[in-house]
Parts: C-alpha cells; sequence; structure tokens
C-alpha cells in the first residue's frame, strides 16, 4: 500500500472539526493541550483509528498539472488554463490507511502528492477578492491516479482513474489558514521510506 508521511491526530467529529477551523487560536490551544494529555498517556491509548480530518466532503474539486515540475516530469507543457477535475468522496480515507490495488482494475497505479484547500462554508459566485474568507485552512492529501483509465482509456477522461475507493489518502490535520504561508510550504510524498516527490508550493501556477 501507498502513504503519505505525516503528523498524527485524532478523530474529531464534525462539530469539533467546524468550532477548530473557524474559531482560531483559542481552539487552537485547546487542542494543544489535548494533544499534551495524549504524550503524557503514551502508547496507552489503543484501539484507534486516524480519519481524514474531513471525511465525508460533498465536493473534491481538483486542478491538474499546476505544478510546474509535475509537468516538466510527465512531460507535459504547462497549461494556459486551468484543468479541472474531480474524486468522488468515497475516494476519501486516512492519512494511514491502505489504498487497495486491484490488478483486475489497473496496471498503472501512480502516486502524487498535493495540497488541499479546505472550503470552510457553502461558497458560489465568489469574487477573488473575498475567495479566502471561505478557506477554513490547508491539510496534504495522496492523489493516487490509475494511469491507464486516466490517460489511455474512457476517451482520455481523468474520472475513473482518479476515483477508485480510496485513492485519496487525507490529512491528518487542517491547518488554519493564518498559520502558514500557503504559497511557500514544502510538499513531499514518501513511497516505502523513499522520497519520489519532493516541491515547493511556490511551484504552483
Amino acid at each position: 500500500p501507498y502513504s503519505l508521511s505525516c503528523l498524527g491526530s485524532l478523530r474529531r467529529t464534525r462539530q469539533y472539526q467546524r468550532r477548530y477551523e473557524w474559531e482560531g487560536s483559542p481552539m487552537l490551544m485547546k487542542a494543544r493541550v489535548a494533544a499534551e494529555r495524549i504524550d503524557r498517556l503514551g502508547s496507552g491509548i489503543t484501539g484507534y483509528e486516524l480519519m481524514a480530518p474531513v471525511p465525508n466532503p460533498d465536493k473534491v474539486i481538483c486542478v491538474g498539472m499546476n505544478y510546474v515540475d509535475h509537468c516538466t516530469e510527465q512531460g507535459f507543457p504547462i497549461p494556459t488554463e486551468p484543468i479541472i477535475f474531480s474524486k468522488f468522496s468515497s475516494t476519501v480515507c486516512g492519512p494511514t490507511a491502505d489504498v487497495v490495488f486491484d490488478s483486475r482494475l489497473t496496471q498503472q497505479m501512480d502516486f502524487e502528492v498535493e495540497m488541499v484547500i479546505v472550503v470552510g462554508k457553502e461558497a458560489k459566485n465568489v469574487t477573488r477578492d473575498a475567495a479566502m474568507s471561505y478557506v477554513a485552512g490547508y491539510t496534504v492529501a495522496h492523489d493516487v491516479s490509475a494511469r491507464d483509465w486516466q490517460l489511455k482509456r474512457n476517451g482520455g477522461q481523468w474520472l475513473v482513474g482518479k476515483t477508485m475507493d480510496t485513492f485519496c489518502p487525507t490529512g491528518p490535520a487542517i491547518v488554519t489558514r493564518d498559520a502558514v504561508d500557503a504559497h511557500k510550504l514544502g510538499i513531499r510524498c514518501r513511497l516505502n521510506g523513499e522520497t519520489v516527490q519532493d516541491s515547493n508550493t511556490d511551484h504552483v501556477r
């Protein structure tokens, strides 16, 4: 199975997630206190499963070929307009979950690390100036692909090659937008302990 190396966190309910995303620093302090208590307990906590921070998203909207170095690596020209595709909600799983490989479906499974922008409230017809007020924060995801279905079958449409079950391990935590500079984040993917992608969000176009 494929997995991303990330920091850990425990499962939160949707209500707790919304409070964490929008209450900012006071809620972050509560989360740190909870984390310290967990550290003190050490190995006494067993039998839990690390879940995606947004386990059942209404939509997963993706932008393809938006890293300059990834375009160069794949031998693709840099797009002049965004390439938009989606993943089904059933692709989303926890950051340490196994990605299911079924050789009857694909022979060209591939990895791809992505920064995720978490939209925290309903949005429609949003102006560019107001866009960031809808962003709750950021997390990381593994955009797993079946390249044969994405590029060689299904008429060249990406959907089937991107939306097989477990094809989007996500998390483990959401970082609020005021905590980081989203344009200068290191982003990397490790496969079986080996770094196979190492980029930065300042390469996004």
